[in-house]
């Protein structure tokens, strides 16, 4: 599988066959196989953890590399959505135990969350975050917190799609098409589909029950519906959309066009109009969201407001940052009085206040 996956990045290279052979040999050539954790963390600076998100799984792997590595090697795990702390604590140094957080395809993708947990010594985030420039990737700098930066502040952006989906103010298709006219290379529910839709209803579940369950991020009624029937997006042919040899075949009957009610709806009532929100007012329900729970995240300290911004343009393909978008709003006081307009608590670091 290494050796497929080397051989594609190739193959973009514009490389002869034989220049191509060479170039994969010569990197499988640094790699090297190790049949127990001891051999492998023995001699190595830094052992980067990524299995499964199962906590029990990850602390037995941490608690066996503790015993195996040097005192000043770096114990990091590549966890989405477990907390660091949590894993380290089973370490007799959890000093340096730090989360490196890949994003996916990690051959692609150049973000990396450093997490530094509450016992993390800062010289070892320090050489994580260093470490992840060094291998051409870029870092950013988050807490140990539910869902980091990205999960975190970038969830609404499917949760308020969901909500307006559930009132009937919007088509699945309206929806998605009023967010990639704003630059988003797809919309919400085509990245749900993609994603798979059970993997983002456990990350919406994970950090609403992290954060101690505001309403603001409370899972969608649709959402369990569609993975209690098993219709997880495009890995089983039918989500939001439908699909026929992996190629997206139009959108699911029940979430079309005008006069159609979402299935699920959390308000039983009747039939409600699909397609009464404009594409603007759609993506400012979407967008002011996300923003408002940027500076949430920011009052609580997860994150600068500069990495907030770059770790959503680079590991949520956002046009542009949230915090970039406030000021191109007009500033946190348009933001606050239009969150208001829309009856939607602020964060209090909009208005200047801590969390």
């Amino acid at each position: 599988r290494i050796r497929e996956g080397l051989s594609r990045r190739a193959a973009k290279l514009d490389l002869d066959a034989d220049t191509i052979d060479a170039w994969v040999d010569g990197r499988l050539a640094g790699l090297r196989h190790a049949e127990t954790l001891g051999l492998l963390a023995g001699e190595a600076d830094v052992v980067v953890e990524a299995a499964l998100e199962d906590l029990g799984l990850k602390r037995e792997i941490f608690r066996a590399l503790d015993a195996a590595a040097a005192p000043a090697t770096i114990l990091a795990t590549n966890t989405s959505a477990l907390s660091v702390a949590a894993i380290a604590e089973v370490v007799d140094r959890p000093e340096r135990v730090i989360g490196l957080h890949f994003f996916n395809p990690a051959p692609v993708m150049r973000l990396v969350e450093v997490v530094a947990a509450r016992r993390t010594d800062p010289g070892v985030a320090d050489r994580g975050a260093s470490l992840v420039a060094s291998w051409d990737r870029t870092p950013v700098r988050s807490a140990d917190a539910p869902g980091f930066i990205v999960n975190r502040v970038n969830r609404p952006f499917t949760i308020e799609a969901l909500r307006i989906l559930e009132a009937g103010e919007a088509s699945v298709e309206a929806i998605d098409a009023a967010l990639r006219e704003d630059g988003f290379p797809m919309g919400p529910f085509a990245l749900m589909d993609l994603a798979g839709i059970d993997v983002n209803l456990a990350a919406a579940r994970g950090i609403w029950k992290g954060l101690g369950r505001p309403d603001r991020l409370g899972p969608s009624p649709i959402q369990e519906r569609l993975v209690a029937e098993g219709r997880l997006g495009r890995k089983t042919g039918h989500g939001f959309y439908r699909y026929l040899g992996g190629r997206p075949a139009g959108v699911s009957p029940e979430f079309g066009g005008p006069g159609e009610r979402a299935a699920g709806a959390s308000d039983a009532g009747g039939t409600v109009a699909a397609g009464t929100l404009a594409a603007e007012a759609i993506r400012d329900r979407i967008l002011l969201s996300v923003v408002n729970e940027a500076w949430h995240a920011l009052g609580e300290r997860v994150a600068t407001a500069p990495d907030i911004d770059l770790a959503l343009r680079l590991g949520a393909a956002h046009p542009i940052g949230p915090f970039e978008r406030t000021e191109r709003l007009g500033g946190p006081g348009v933001v606050l009085a239009r969150l208001q307009a829309l009856d939607r608590p602020a964060a209090p670091a909009l208005s200047g206040e801590r969390a």
